[in-house]
């Protein structure tokens, strides 16, 4: 009996060191998630362009395929990348960050291109026809997963330049992969909501017990066509944003400093002027002028891009989803 009470004694022991683990994992995801609270919104706001103009009933279907997608861009490719990486080539992450980076840049600046000129983008000219195209769903699919492996990339490894240096491997892969599911969890939950937030507002119209609620029905069908145009115009941005702050960083980290400090000195004296809103302004200022920066470095690439997909005769050019 005095065994089995000892052995009962370890299991118990056992068990509270594995929750005291487990929520110490749990802790250092959530802490990690919040750092980069930046990405997580720009994938969020990214998401939503890619079911507008779908029927409704396809709206969670695609949405529920690009969080499929995303879960595994965070947890089957990019955790065991990132545990490589952070083991055998730290030094190679920098660069590979920025290539994620100008790729953004690029599909920013030639959404940003063709709302100027929509005649010289020929391949976004099928909108017309985009629901009579059999294809669509899954191009729609493939270019968001796609967008979400490189914003994936960067929340991923902002996670794990997060955690402390001297947590064991194991407990680096179980944080980073409890983040990427939460991350997950909370992108595309959000997304579901906005996408269906019409069809609510038309059941709460039709079928509302109060006057209050039929209105606020009515009001949020007639805002969401507005709030969706709104989040293409801030997916777009984000992607700018998003791809010329990995750049400048990528370049400072690199040893390249002007760019980084440049930016950082008028962010501080912009800050400086609005003391009361310092912070805010600080980075407002340096959103701006990283997007600035994206914006440009993918207008020059838009072209670059165009004649490579030329000379080697691609026709499902980059960006074109």
């Amino acid at each position: 009996m005095s065994g089995l009470i000892a052995l009962l004694d370890d299991v118990a022991a056992i068990a509270k060191v594995a929750a005291a683990s487990v929520d110490d994992v749990m802790g250092q995801a959530v802490k990690a998630s919040s750092k980069a609270a930046g990405a997580v919104i720009d994938d969020a706001a990214v998401t939503p362009k890619y079911v507008h103009g779908f029927s409704a009933d396809r709206e969670i279907p695609i949405v529920w395929k690009i969080a499929k997608g995303s879960f595994f861009n965070k947890i089957v490719i990019l955790l065991p990348i990132a545990l490589l990486l952070s083991v055998f080539a730290p030094w190679a992450i920098p660069p590979l960050l920025m290539l994620g980076g100008a790729y953004l840049c690029f599909e920013g600046a030639e959404k940003v291109l063709h709302a100027i000129n929509p005649a010289d983008h020929h391949a976004e000219d099928l909108v017309k026809e985009k629901m009579a195209d059999a294809h669509l769903e899954e191009k729609k699919v493939k270019g968001a997963v796609k967008t979400d492996f490189i914003l994936s990339a960067e929340i991923m490894t902002i996670v794990l330049s997060s955690l402390p240096e001297d947590m064991g491997l194991w407990r680096v892969a179980l944080v980073l992969g409890a983040a990427g599911i939460l991350i997950t969890v909370a992108v595309y939950g959000a997304v579901a909501v906005i996408v269906k937030a019409d069809d609510a507002g038309v059941a709460m119209a039709a079928k509302g017990r109060l006057s209050v609620t039929r209105s606020l029905g009515r009001f949020i069908v007639k805002a969401m066509p507005w709030i969706m145009k709104a989040l293409v115009v801030i997916g777009t941005a984000a992607m700018v944003w998003v791809g010329g702050n990995i750049i400048v960083h990528g370049l400072h980290e690199m040893g390249w400093h002007l760019p980084y400090d440049i930016i950082h000195d008028l962010a501080v004296a912009a800050g400086d002027a609005l003391s009361g809103y310092r912070g805010a302004v600080e980075w407002a200022v340096t959103a701006f002028l990283d997007g600035v920066i994206g914006l440009i470095l993918g207008a020059i690439l838009v072209p670059v891009v165009k004649t490579v997909s030329g000379l080697f005769g691609t026709k499902d050019k980059a960006g074109a989803h």
